[in-house]
């Protein structure tokens, strides 16, 4: 019978290859060979990876041993019992989950009823963050939370700059894509700890709506860098609005809204099957902007907006936040079909790595009743699609009405350029109105569909595909019964919602 140290180093290391990555720690303590088979052994390193997690993009500069040395650390913390012995090791899990996520799979099979492909490196990520001491360590980190849990101190308060840790807890939450709308995941939920009326107090706020920051979810100073906290009350407050009104049990959006890690890396769009010819312009265009888009939209009454914003009796520093905000928001849900009209070289003030594509295009309402404020034509010349200097994906919209510009938004794309988890943002008065209104928009990519014509049966067509790729069964499985008076039904013809008021 033949050893395992008696076989030719080829054929060791080949066998060695699929051995699970942890298993690398204590198998060069069994012997000589084993060690010296392993130490600074790249090749090996190399294939244990590629048989575990997804191959990366051919442009990647992976180094494979630190890869898989890194990975089994994210396991070995996540495993830890208590939320106190991993809370530290957020810059280090921040740092892990990005680079997996950026390189995830995006040449893979797609996942049923979803527009993103299968990824290994995603099902890990899931497996470790289902743990709800993993969410409260990582994922409920920011100032948002820590302020419902009531953890920060005065001097919070008075601390401009943004907190690290708060920035990566918040981008975390983002990537991972489902909104954590209690503020302690691992313990009780109350109707006391619900997230919603803090993020609604950061959300519609208007003084986080300044020229520095685009009126958008940037940081207030000149580096347009996007401020994670922002992005992820935003989606937290449509989040919570979606789940309320039951749409989350519908493929189209609960694919989107509530499975983890959802898209939320570069190219992971993966378009449904159509017979369609891309035109010239389609080809060039980085982003995969032309198509059907379905987007969200909330705001609060104006009355409710104006008192809050307007009827203290003394103006509060920037610094410290308004109250916890909770009243009623309505909720419109809106077909977008644009194309791209046009590419440009990138600006003095963008990334310089890809271009600026414009794009027009129509917006429909899949409420019940017209509004006007949904339905619009989106015109390209200031419709647009841009990398930050920081790298991060920038969309430009804005509503016109009878040829005239209403409603702009500013918003950023999780995940990256073309990922399929979509975009979050900010809509306001185009003319940057000082009395608002404005509120949160999230809008995501459904199908490369854009050639029907005829409102009734345009909305079903495009969301035919996702319909009829669903399960035969989906069920809400988060053990929570939505509000009282908020009711949907979905018609041949359209989406009706109601919300409180």
């Amino acid at each position: 019978m033949v050893l395992l140290t008696e076989l030719p180093p080829e054929i060791l290391q080949h066998i060695l290859g699929y051995v699970d990555p942890p298993d690398l720690a204590w198998i060069p303590l069994i012997c000589k060979s084993f060690y010296h088979t392993v130490k600074g052994n790249t090749t090996l390193f190399k294939l244990v990876y590629l048989n575990n997690f997804d191959t990366p993009p051919a442009n990647s500069n992976v180094d494979w041993e630190k890869a898989v040395k890194d990975t089994v650390r994210l396991q070995v913390i996540c495993q830890r019992n208590l939320v106190q012995d991993k809370k530290d090791e957020l810059p280090f899990v921040h740092n892990i989950v990005t680079s997996l996520l950026r390189n995830a799979a995006t040449d893979t099979e797609r996942v049923r009823s979803t527009t993103h492909p299968s990824s290994r490196n995603v099902d890990l990520l899931r497996g470790l963050f289902e743990d709800e001491t993993n969410q409260s360590a990582f994922l409920c980190r920011s100032f948002i939370y820590e302020r419902a849990r009531q953890e920060f101190t005065r001097e919070d308060f008075f601390d401009t700059p943004p907190k690290p840790h708060h920035q990566k807890s918040a981008h975390l939450h983002c990537l991972y894509g489902v909104p954590m709308l209690y503020a302690d995941p691992d313990s009780h939920r109350t109707r006391g700890s619900k997230m919603s009326p803090f993020a609604c107090s950061k959300v519609y706020d208007l003084r986080q709506y300044t020229e520095n920051t685009k009126w958008g979810p940037f940081m207030n100073d000149s580096t347009d860098c996007v401020d994670w906290e922002k992005v992820e009350a935003i989606m937290i407050v449509i989040g919570n609005n979606l789940r309320k009104l039951g749409l989350t049990k519908f493929p189209v959006c609960g694919n989107f809204w509530e499975e983890p890690f959802a898209g939320t890396w570069p190219g992971s769009y993966k378009a449904l099957p159509i017979a369609r010819e891309p035109d010239p312009l389609e080809l060039q265009d980085p982003y995969g902007v032309t198509g059907t888009w379905l987007r969200v939209v909330c705001f609060l009454d104006y009355t409710d907006f104006f008192e809050y914003n307007f009827t203290t009796e003394f103006e509060l520093p920037l610094q410290v936040p308004r109250p916890p905000l909770d009243v009623g928001e309505a909720t419109r849900l809106i077909l977008m079909k644009i194309r791209v009209t046009r590419i440009e070289p990138p600006g003095p003030d963008d990334g310089q790595e890809l271009p600026v594509v414009h794009f027009e295009g129509i917006s429909r309402s899949l409420d019940d009743s017209y509004d006007e404020n949904a339905n619009s034509d989106l015109r390209g010349m200031r419709g647009s699609v841009r990398l930050t200097r920081e790298g991060e994906v920038r969309w430009t919209t804005f509503s016109v009405f009878s040829g005239v510009e209403r409603w702009r938004s500013e918003s950023v794309q999780v995940g990256g350029v073309k990922s399929a988890k979509g975009i979050l943002g900010n809509w306001f008065d185009k003319d940057f109105d000082p009395r608002g209104p404005a509120g949160p928009t999230a809008f995501w990519k459904v199908s490369d569909r854009v050639t029907e014509s005829g409102d009734a049966q345009a909305v079903m067509q495009d969301f035919l595909p996702l319909i009829q790729d669903q399960p035969d069964e989906y069920e809400d499985d988060d053990g929570e019964e939505e509000e009282p008076g908020l009711e949907l039904e979905i018609t041949s013809i359209s989406w009706m919602t109601w919300t409180d008021t």
